[in-house]
């Protein structure tokens, strides 16, 4: 199993990285993509990527995600918009120039995104989104892409972009109508945790559609230490439980576990450009 969206920098805040990973392994993990969020995080992700290299594969992302934009991010919008006009230019600037001599460990550019649930003016959220896909396309490399009630904005982004690339819609919970869109621009989805929980009907509904339909562009992710398997309320999400989404899979569509993990397998690796004879 891969785990395509995994937050390791955040996981390590809140439990031993080392252990976790170890029970990663166990679990039968064989890599994961740990996107980044902040300037700070791309460092950090990337040592994290040489020092367990050893241990499991890690691959990483270059991007600003929407949350982290401005420290002020859930506060007034006047303050946010301040904050935004100080910080932004530093910010691109510093993406340009870290994308300029890539580190082995970076396969994608993200997380990024739009979300229309929070106080960040999305005027910003557009502006930055574009510049991620502009570099994505400058460097050919896909995108990791955050979403909340934004999915019209990212297609219009798309557009205004004009984005030739690929890349994948992590977390998605959108109808089939909503996923054709971004099939039929190559993109690839993730599930994680939400389909753990039955009440999740029209993502169980869409999972159904793409498993038989578009199995090769589903991807595994936990979203750790957010995102919390069904069950696992309460405490921080880890990449050791991976298999409960894998679970899901089988009980609910009768797919075989190994075909699950063999085919999510190989769209990680066909979509980030891993070679798929050794996962590696």
């Amino acid at each position: 199993m891969i785990d395509s969206h995994c937050h390791l920098d955040l996981l390590a805040s809140q439990k031993d990285l080392h252990r976790a990973l170890e029970k990663a392994k166990a679990e039968g993990l064989t890599r994961i993509m740990a996107p980044s969020i902040t300037p700070e995080s791309w460092q950090s992700l990337q040592a994290l990527s040489e020092q367990y290299k050893s241990l499991l594969p890690i691959d990483t992302a270059l991007g600003l995600h929407p949350y982290f934009l401005t420290e002020r991010s859930i506060d007034n919008k006047a303050d946010v918009t301040d904050a935004s006009q100080r910080m932004l230019p530093d910010h691109l600037h510093q993406l340009e120039a870290a994308s300029a001599t890539l580190h082995p460990s970076v396969k994608a550019v993200g997380e990024t995104g739009i979300d229309g649930h929070i106080s960040v003016p999305l005027a910003l959220q557009k502006q930055v989104f574009r510049a991620h896909l502009t570099l994505a396309d400058r460097i050919s490399l896909p995108v990791i892409i955050h979403h909340r009630k934004s999915h019209h904005l990212l297609l219009e982004g798309f557009k205004q972009a004009k984005y030739q690339g690929v890349g994948v819609i992590h977390a998605f919970s959108g109808n089939v109508n909503v996923a054709k869109e971004y099939l039929e621009r190559g993109f690839y989805l993730g599930i994680g945790g939400t389909i753990t929980y039955e009440r999740a009907k029209k993502t169980h509904e869409t999972l159904g559609f793409l498993l038989e339909h578009h199995f090769d562009r589903l991807l595994l992710e936990t979203d750790a230490p957010d995102m919390p398997m069904f069950g696992r309320q309460g405490e921080p999400n880890e990449p050791c439980y991976l298999p409960d989404v894998v679970d899901v899979i089988c009980k609910s569509y009768g797919v075989a576990r190994n075909e699950v993990i063999a085919t999510t397998s190989d769209n990680y690796c066909r979509l980030f450009g891993v070679k798929t004879d050794s996962h590696s």
